[in-house]
C-alpha cells in the first residue's frame, strides 16, 4: 500500500515538474523585454545581436529551445546565466542553503508560537484567554508577511535598533565554512558569535514569515484538540487524575497533531514562496532575492533554474508530508 502511494505520488511529481517546466518556459518567452538589447551598449550592430542571439540559443524556435534546454536539465546543465555570465546551477545551490536556513527558522518559530497558543488555547477554552488567542492570531494571519517586514524593520530596525535590517551577515567578519549553511554550520564548529550575527540578520525575516503560519498552525491545533478533549480515554485520564495540561500533553496532543502536519508540509511550501519578497525586503542574500534580480535583467535561462528548483522543492516536501502521515496514520499504515 505504501509503495503503491509512493509510485503514485513520484509519477505525479514527474509530470508536475514537466508541466512547470513548460509553462515557464513558454511564459518568460512571451512576455514583452528582450535580455540580448538590455546586454549589448546602445552602439551594438544588427550582427552583434545575431551573434549574441546565436549564442544562447535564442535564434532558434520556442520548441526547439524547450527540448534543447530540457535535455540539457537532464543532465544536470541549466545553462549559462545571460546576467551573470556563470552557470545557472551553481548560482542556484549557492544561495539556495541561505534561503533553506531562513525558511527552516521561520518553521520552528511558527510551530513553537503556534503550538504553544494552541494548547493554551485548548486548556482554557471558554474563557477571555481563548478569545485573546483567537483575536491575536486574526491579526497576524491578516496581514501579509511582507508587512510584517516593514513593522519589524519600523520597530527594530529605525525606532529601537537591536538588529541588522539588511544583508545575511556582517562583511567584516571572516567565515570559515566549508558549506552555504552558514547558520548550521556555526552552531556545529561552535561559532556562537558567528551564530549570534547571523540570527541578528535572520531574526526579523523569519518572524515576518513566522507570524501568518503560527496563526493558521494555533488555530488548526487548538480546534483539533477541543474536539479529541472530549473523547472517552481523554475523560478516563482525567479520572485517574492527571491535570488538564497533562491530559492535553499525553494524552491529546498525538491525535490531534495528525491533521496538523499535514498543513505544515503545505503551509511551509508557501512559505518558501514567500521568501522572495521577504528576502528582497531585508536585502536578504537567498534565492528568492536572486529571482527578482533575474526577472529584472530578463535572465531567461536564471528564472527558468530558480523555478524549477522551487517547484523540486515544493513537490519533494509535499511527497515526504504524504509519506509521513501514512506511515503516522494507522489506517492507511494497514489498508
Amino acid at each position: 500500500m505504501l509503495l503503491q502511494r509512493f509510485l503514485i505520488r513520484l509519477l505525479t511529481m514527474l509530470i508536475t515538474l514537466f508541466g512547470v517546466a513548460v509553462v515557464v518556459f513558454v511564459v518568460i518567452r512571451v512576455a514583452p523585454g528582450d535580455p540580448i538589447a538590455m546586454m549589448l551598449p546602445p552602439g551594438a550592430t544588427d550582427a552583434d545581436i545575431d551573434r549574441l542571439r546565436a549564442l544562447y540559443g535564442l535564434d532558434k524556435t520556442i520548441v526547439q529551445q524547450f527540448f534543447i534546454w530540457l535535455s540539457g536539465v537532464v543532465r544536470g546543465d541549466f545553462g549559462t546565466s545571460i546576467s551573470l555570465r556563470q552557470d545557472v546551477l551553481g548560482l542556484v545551490f549557492n544561495r539556495l542553503p541561505a534561503t533553506l536556513e531562513l525558511a527552516i527558522v521561520a518553521l520552528i518559530m511558527a510551530v513553537a508560537l503556534g503550538g504553544t497558543t494552541a494548547v493554551l488555547g485548548a486548556r482554557e477554552r471558554g474563557t477571555v484567554v481563548e478569545a485573546g488567542i483567537d483575536v491575536a492570531s486574526g491579526a497576524a494571519l491578516s496581514i501579509p508577511d511582507f508587512l510584517w517586514g516593514l513593522v519589524l524593520i519600523l520597530l527594530f530596525g529605525v525606532l529601537v535598533p537591536i538588529f541588522d535590517i539588511s544583508g545575511r551577515v556582517s562583511p567584516q567578519l571572516d567565515l570559515p565554512f566549508v558549506t552555504q549553511f552558514y547558520f548550521f554550520e556555526s552552531i556545529l564548529r561552535l561559532r556562537l558569535d558567528l551564530t549570534w550575527d547571523l540570527l541578528k540578520h535572520m531574526l526579523m525575516p523569519a518572524i515576518a514569515l513566522a507570524l501568518p503560519l503560527a496563526a493558521i498552525i494555533s488555530q488548526l491545533l487548538k480546534q483539533s484538540l477541543k474536539e479529541v478533549l472530549d473523547l472517552d480515554y481523554v475523560v478516563l485520564a482525567r479520572v485517574k487524575g492527571f491535570s488538564e495540561t497533562q491530559v492535553i500533553l499525553r494524552e491529546a496532543l498525538k491525535n490531534a497533531a495528525l491533521p496538523t502536519l499535514t498543513l505544515v508540509g503545505v503551509q511551509f511550501t508557501f512559505l518558501i514562496g514567500g521568501t522572495v519578497i521577504v528576502e528582497r525586503l531585508f536585502s536578504y542574500e537567498g534565492l528568492g532575492n536572486m529571482a527578482i534580480d533575474a526577472v529584472i535583467n530578463r535572465d531567461l535561462p536564471l528564472i527558468q533554474g530558480i523555478v524549477l528548483v522551487f517547484a523540486l522543492l515544493f513537490v519533494l516536501i509535499n511527497l515526504a508530508v504524504d509519506m509521513m502521515y501514512a506511515l503516522l496514520n494507522p489506517r492507511l499504515r494497514h489498508g
